[in-house]
């Protein structure tokens, strides 16, 4: 049973960082690419970034590029978001998914993934 789990959230001061993690279970972590959404209240789910299977390619949104580093250990069944320099509009719910696998299309077209975490809440406030 494919289980993606989301841990790392909380609330942080602007300027601060937190380290995402997604544990992945039930599927072998090194033959999937994952992403990480977000979704603020009352906004639709954007993709935050994207790693291929070997982590040897990456994506970013363009909001968080020079400060999000998606990374992952597959030996470990785990995947990573470092988000450094958080804004307030870096506020939202953050969930890992599972790409499918030999689906086309852009990195983060939500439909492109399979099965989806419950998701942490990440808030940056003063």
């Amino acid at each position: 049973q494919v289980h993606l789990v989301e841990s790392g959230g909380g609330l942080v001061q602007p300027g601060g960082s937190l380290r995402l993690s997604c544990a992945a279970s039930g599927f072998s972590l090194d033959s999937y690419a994952i992403g990480w959404f977000r979704q603020a209240p009352g906004k639709e789910r954007e993709g935050v970034s994207y790693i291929n299977s070997s982590g040897g390619t990456s994506y970013y949104a363009d909001s968080v590029k020079g400060r999000f580093t998606i990374s992952r250990d597959n030996a470990k069944n785990t995947v990573y978001l470092q988000m450094n320099s958080l804004r307030p509009e870096d506020t939202a719910v953050y969930y890992c998914a599972r790409r499918r696998r030999l689906y086309g299309g852009f990195w983060s077209i939500a439909v492109a993934y399979d099965y989806w975490g419950q998701g942490t809440q990440v808030t940056v406030s003063s």
